[in-house]
């Protein structure tokens, strides 16, 4: 989390230590995640609800990203959601790895299948929400994917690869996660996606 102190400086870095800090996150309702505090220690926060269903984090190699979608998953598991961690490089969040509530992926084959398998569970809530009204009891699902940029570049390789000759050309895998973006709200499934520039 961030702390901006100076319109022409880097913001501070927050810790969950710092005075007000936990406090500032126990009052978010459960669709909010904190980022980060101004200089007057008032919250900045995203609703997952009601502003943005989606968050995409981009910096430079070592900026904080994964730093940054740990933050963000870790409240999201504190208040009871579930989280899908796609991670190819096996150690940005590692952390997640064997956490009640979470999956972990972290080989090319896993992630194809996660993904298709996400879309199931996408038409599922859809059904679900058409049935009942409303999305109250489901459980807040977070899809945590790191290095998505890179991902998708290997999803569409790695599909190029096993995919058979009556298989669709484009990646299950690929179509499933623009699916995620466009309906994921409605049914309680939140992308948090990083990537690097």
């Amino acid at each position: 989390m961030w702390n901006k102190n100076d319109k022409n400086a880097l913001p501070e870095l927050l810790r969950l230590a710092d005075p007000g800090v936990r406090e500032q996150m126990e009052a978010l309702t459960a669709s909010k995640v904190l980022v980060g505090l101004t200089t007057d220690g008032q919250p900045v926060c995203v609703d997952l609800d009601s502003e943005s269903p989606h968050v995409l984090v981009c910096s430079a190699g070592g900026g904080g990203t994964s730093t940054t979608l740990r933050t963000l998953t870790t409240q999201l598991l504190h208040d009871g959601g579930h989280a899908l961690v796609l991670d190819l490089k096996r150690i940005s969040q590692a952390w997640a790895n064997g956490l009640p509530g979470v999956t972990y992926c972290r080989d090319i084959a896993d992630v194809h299948d996660a993904l298709v398998g996400l879309r199931a569970e996408l038409e599922s809530r859809i059904g679900h929400v058409d049935e009942h009204g409303d999305t109250g009891d489901l459980p807040r699902l977070t899809v945590v994917f790191e290095g998505a940029d890179h991902t998708l570049r290997k999803l569409a390789r790695h599909w190029d690869k096993v995919r058979q000759e009556s298989d669709p050309k484009t990646s299950p895998a690929l179509d499933a996660y623009e699916e995620l973006l466009f309906a994921g709200r409605e049914v309680r499934i939140n992308v948090l996606a990083g990537a690097q520039t």
